[in-house]
């Protein structure tokens, strides 16, 4: 049986969309196609994700199934544009060869030469084209093509963005300027104000009402695309929010129309009711809010534009011993490039000569600046800071680190959380639904004499007050703020599945070496015996392992070296495979092993209890004998990072249990969970095996995280609902993990899960707003309080409310950006636990689970209240996990723990 077809995945722009059933209606459309996987729209972003067969479907096929749908396509996120300057030109004859040149060559959409400027404007498709070969068009037509200036690349995204808030402010501005004395002349009058006699209701009604149409056509032009995009899509049979303000405005402008036909055979008494106001105050403030709604969408996606803005403009290359500065994207792979000091390292390479200090917080969080030298590499974008290196170009354009992180992030940005799935199946029918309560309600108010008037107005509020907008922007602009939050703390979360369901994990698991260990190991302890220093012991032992490829010899060797001790010259050297090394160093016989090499020798061991205690740490005891007289112990091991232990209670301070899966033998495991006080250990598990022991947790019941490097622990991070990659720096690219941490700290796992929670918090608020303020809207509009004596509402009132709903929903999300990781517990020293610690362990310690608190103010009523209590010595409330953990002096029964929350204001749910 053959291997399944890989499946192509695509992302295009979308345009035209106005609400989540604009989206539904795309998705929709594009899942009937044969070869569609699947198909989702981010309404945020108006773009739509695509998985297909392509042997089945083309791209274009896609695309016509969007335009099928009664949206368009912009193809422009396939093109790039760029500015080249020309030297050479003499008129514009000179400028049309250019042209006439460049046109010849494939993939070119626009080419645009002024004379003036002295500049080629080209609009190109990358896939087809590269900037080389356009240079070298323009050189074949007889000129010169200057290097492209510096500051010269368009972002599309970026300017078409702008370029829509700047159309909805114009189109906004425009609608005032007619809506305000539209509003002043028809209501005017009735708070007393003066207007003109020539328009005066009562003694001119025709001139009073012709004004006001003429008023209200240039605010209708200013809003045509509600009528356009909404009418085509309502004959589509994809009714969106653009079709409810059409219908509701054009109804109220054909009755204001149909009054002036009333007014015309002598019904003056029409002049009262006119509607044109409703219609153009409607569409103002909806312009009102779609300009806002755009700004704030704008912001959702600031952290791909800050991502972006990292990038180095320009390069220098070393081409045949010259230094030329060259765009960055002509950079090719294999390239030598200059960086000095306080520039950008513009891709990714490896440094060739030279050495320095390198910032990368900007891509990893690592506030530190990490050392280079020759062989190490660099990643485009880290700042150089203080020595002058040449690299080798390894990764350019599309495979840089930095466009790998950018794009992990759009992707992720574009995904859909489980959550959202409710909300997309409402807004599929939201609108045909809604119309058909406006004419129901409309109609049975007509029907019990309330008059056509009264039924109209009805009909419209309904019409303008529901808002599939919040719904749509509910999920997608929280995950945007989410993950992109998330990259700027080196946490790139891949999607909104495991974005949700971090939220949820009840347990973490963790690799122990490389992941709770440094994974490098080091020199511990060094023992001395009969007058021997820990200076010489390490000379000896470094000059002795000098040039060893052993991971242990390595690490006496670096031990020795930071000792600053001498090296010796090494005479003799032997290697007794198993167990040790035999060499003389200046008349001297050294031996350097283990225990049995001091028996076989014969060597009389006197650091037997030494030796087992540091075993029992975890520790590789290797033993020294200097002309067969015991010098000592020197221990290595695997160390515990500095920020292990602090996670670990960090955790557990969140209620989630911590467990450990190592190949070590089960004597190091469980000294290394003792030092970070790890619930579970399981020691001697076979890498094959590990994604094994993660099901064994899953199958008891638990959402399981795995932790580890993303190479040997692939099958268990593939296993676990959620698999994070730590200390991936660069290779962000593992397909077997969830959730990539940047930086070689655990803690980041505590960000990841705390980013997680504030993310679905946010988007249950979101979900909850918008379908409240549907449910109690529609309901209101259609006229429920004025059954019972309450007032009627304004279609003006309706329009605000619908506009400032989806504000509402992008401003709650826009508070994400406000996420900080919580603060840091102290960190526990690696060596051991203090006794302070051992003392606070007595104390006894309640979690208690809590619902209803929304911030600091809630959390801190809560404290106050616990910490009143005689027994209870301190109470740690988090309003964000939604608990209390108190620590108690003696024992206290639930019920009075439980009564002092109630006492705050808030309801106990459990207690453990």
């Amino acid at each position: 049986m053959g291997d399944a077809k890989a499946l192509q995945k695509e992302t295009i722009q979308i345009t035209g969309m106005s609400c989540a059933s604009c989206s539904a209606a795309v998705e929709k459309n594009v899942n009937k196609l044969a070869g569609v996987k699947e198909a989702n729209v981010n309404f945020a972003t108006e773009k739509l994700n695509v998985e297909f067969d392509d042997s089945t479907n083309t791209l274009e096929d896609i695309k016509a199934a969007v335009k099928d749908a009664g949206y368009g396509v912009e193809d422009e996120v396939e093109l790039r544009e760029i500015n080249i300057p020309i030297g050479g030109m003499t008129c514009a004859s000179c400028a049309a060869a250019v042209e006439k040149e460049v046109n010849k060559l494939e993939g070119i959409e626009e080419v645009n030469v002024n004379f003036a400027t002295e500049k080629a404007m080209v609009k190109y498709n990358p896939h087809e084209n590269r900037i080389s070969e356009i240079k070298n068009a323009i050189t074949k037509a007889g000129y010169e093509a200057l290097e492209i200036e510096a500051g010269e690349r368009i972002d599309a995204d970026k300017e078409r963005k702008n370029k829509e808030i700047e159309t909805l402010w114009k189109k906004f501005i425009a609608a005032v300027i007619f809506t305000l004395p539209l509003f002043y002349i028809s209501m005017g009058h009735m708070v007393g104000l003066t207007i003109p006699d020539i328009i005066e209701p009562s003694a001119h009604p025709m001139n009073f009402a012709l004004v006001q149409l003429l008023l209200t056509i240039p605010v209708m032009i200013a809003g045509y695309k509600f009528y356009t995009v909404g009418f085509k899509s309502l004959f589509r049979g994809n009714p969106n929010m653009d079709s409810l303000i059409a219908i509701g405005t054009s109804a109220a402008i054909l009755y204001g129309i149909y009054a002036i036909f009333r007014i015309s055979i002598g019904d003056v008494g029409y002049a009262m009711n006119l509607y044109f106001e409703s219609a153009g105050v409607i569409i103002t403030l909806i312009l009102l809010g779609k300009y806002l709604e755009a700004v704030s969408k704008g912001k959702t996606s600031e952290a791909i534009k800050k991502l972006m803005d990292l990038q180095a403009k320009t390069a220098t290359v070393i081409h045949d011993g010259e230094e030329m500065t060259i765009p960055i994207e002509e950079v090719e792979v294999g390239d030598i490039i200059l960086v000095k000091p306080g520039e950008k390292i513009p891709v990714d390479g490896t440094i060739v000569e030279g050495h320095t200090a390198v910032d990368e917080s900007m891509l990893t969080g690592e506030s530190i600046p990490v050392e280079k030298k020759v062989g190490d590499k660099v990643i485009g974008a880290a700042l150089n800071k203080n020595g002058t290196i040449k690299f080798k170009a390894t990764k350019v354009g599309k495979d840089t680190a930095l466009a790998q992180i950018i794009k992990l992030v759009e992707e992720a940005q574009g995904s859909k959380a489980p959550i959202a799935k409710m909300a997309d199946i409402i807004a599929g029918y939201f609108v045909p639904v809604v119309i058909g309560i406006a004419v129901l309600s409309g109609i049975a108010w007509y029907l019990t004499g309330a008059g056509s008037v009264f039924a109209l107005t009805i009909f419209i509020s309904v019409l303008v007050i529901a808002c599939p907008c919040a719904l749509g922007l509910a999920t997608p602009t929280a995950i945007m703020v989410g993950t992109g939050k998330g990259a700027e703390n080196g946490v790139l979360i891949k999607g909104g599945v495991p974005l949700e369901t971090a939220h949820k994990i009840e347990t973490i698991v963790f690799d122990k070496t490389g992941t709770i260990t440094e994974g490098k190991p080091k020199v511990t302890d060094v023992v001395t015996v009969n007058d021997y220093s820990k200076e010489e012991l390490l000379s000896l032992a470094g000059s002795a392992e000098k040039g060893s490829e052993h991971p242990l010899g390595e690490a006496i060797v670096k031990g020795a070296q930071e000792a600053g001790v001498e090296f010796k010259k090494l005479d003799n050297f032997m290697a007794i495979p198993g167990h040790g090394i035999e060499v003389e160093i200046e008349g001297k016989a050294i031996l350097l092993g283990n225990r049995k090499l001091m028996d076989d020798k014969e060597i009389n061991v006197s650091l037997q209890e030494d030796s087992d205690r540091l075993a029992n740490e975890g520790k590789t005891p290797m033993f020294m004998a200097i002309d067969k007289e015991l010098a000592g112990i020197i221990a290595v091991a695997d160390t515990v990072k500095k920020s292990s232990a602090a996670a670990v209670k960090t955790l557990h301070q969140m209620g989630i249990e911590v467990a450990m899966i190592t190949g070590d033998n089960k004597r190091t495991a469980n000294a290394i969970a003792k030092e970070v006080a790890i619930d579970i250990v399981r020691a001697e598990v076979l890498p094959e095996d590990k994604a094994s022991e993660v099901k064994k947790l899953q199958d008891s019941g638990k959402k399981v995280a795995m932790v580890g490097d993303g190479i040997n622990d692939a099958p268990a991070l593939a296993q676990a609902d959620v698999g994070m990659a730590i200390g991936s720096g660069t290779d962000v690219a593992m397909e077997s993990a969830d959730i990539v941490l940047m930086k070689d700290d655990i803690m980041d796992v505590v960000t990841a899960i705390q980013l997680s929670k504030a993310t679905i918090r946010n988007i249950k608020q979101n979900l909850f707003w918008a379908f409240a303020y549907n449910t109690a809207g529609i309901p209101i509009a259609a006229g429920l309080l004025h059954l019972f004596g309450g007032p009627l509402l304004n279609p003006m009132i309706a329009a605000a409310a619908m506009s400032m709903s989806s504000v509402s929903v992008l401003t709650n999300a826009l508070r994400l950006k406000g996420f900080k990781p919580q603060a840091r517990v102290d960190t526990v020293k690696a060596n051991k636990i203090k006794e302070s610690d051992l003392e606070e362990e007595k104390l006894m310690k309640k979690t208690i689970k809590i619902e209803g608190m929304s911030c600091g103010h809630c959390s801190g009523r809560v404290q106050k209240e616990l910490e009143a209590m005689a027994e209870v010595k301190s109470a740690d409330v988090s309003a964000d996990e939604n608990r209390a953990i108190v620590e108690l002096t003696s024992d206290i029964a639930n019920a009075k723990l439980t009564t002092a929350v109630e006492e705050a204001g808030y309801e106990v749910v459990g207690i453990e």
